[in-house]
């Protein structure tokens, strides 16, 4: 089983990969998989607004914060960028979104390990 160590220069690992990669590689799937959706639910959705007066808002809220969330993703190793992955994870919803907060968490875990 392997032990997360902190490397001499910073950076945690666990058996070889650094946490900032898992962390990066969960956002950018997460990220594509709310665009996916957020596509998916949106042309869905889009011949009701035809007949209502309503418009496909949850696709486009899932559509956007997956673009967010693949940007984001090469920066996820960051304080800064881990606290936006969490919370356009949280928006955004379902299994991308849950995938890009897992990469948000590991990355704020990433970053605060920089700085201890």
């Amino acid at each position: 089983m392997p032990i997360p160590v902190l490397l001499a220069r910073g950076e945690l690992s666990i058996s070889g990969t650094s946490v900032s990669t898992v962390a990066y590689y969960l956002a950018l799937i997460g990220g594509i998989l709310m665009v996916l959706f957020g596509l998916l639910g949106f042309f869905v959705s889009f011949g009701g607004f035809y007949f209502h007066w309503g418009f496909a808002y949850g696709g486009i809220v899932t559509l956007i914060m997956g673009v967010i969330a693949i940007f984001g993703a090469r920066n996820a190793g960051t304080l800064v960028w881990a606290l936006v992955l969490i919370i356009v994870g949280l928006i955004g919803g379902g299994l991308g979104g849950l995938l890009v907060v897992l990469g948000g968490l590991l990355g704020l875990i990433a970053a605060v390990s920089k700085k201890a």
